[in-house]
């Protein structure tokens, strides 16, 4: 997703990075660190939920006020359930402003360096 919220906490030096998976979390945060494509893990805990609770239809796309990172990421939970899966608040890390205007590519290194783990692929440092 792309929240202001997550530039809010983080700024524009990490991906915000959360997941219900800690095996699959620690895989990720250590591609971060092997590709110096820094992601911090914010917490996705039950109580989060409530928050997208509507009464006027299944699930609510926007939170209450607070927590607007990890609320789009409760959404995003509710159709993963069966799945171990990670989520990715881009929106601090993906974009420059200003005199350097454009897409940075973050975090595709790290999304690079996680795949070539999976993979069992060995890179020169």
């Amino acid at each position: 997703t792309l929240t202001g919220a997550c530039i809010v906490a983080l700024g524009h030096h990490a991906t915000g990075l959360m997941s219900t998976h800690n095996p699959l979390a620690h895989e990720l945060l250590n591609a971060s660190e092997q590709s110096s494509d820094r992601a911090w893990r914010l917490p996705l805990w039950d109580e989060y939920q409530s928050q997208i609770d509507s009464p006027f239809a299944d699930i609510s796309n926007l939170g209450v006020k607070g927590a607007g990172t990890i609320t789009a990421a409760c959404f995003l939970s509710r159709f993963t359930k069966k799945y171990n899966w990670a989520h990715m608040d881009i929106a601090g890390t993906a974009w420059n402003s200003g005199a350097n205007k454009g897409s940075t590519g973050r975090p595709v290194s790290m999304l690079a360096q996680f795949l070539m783990n999976r993979a069992g692929v060995v890179t020169e440092d």
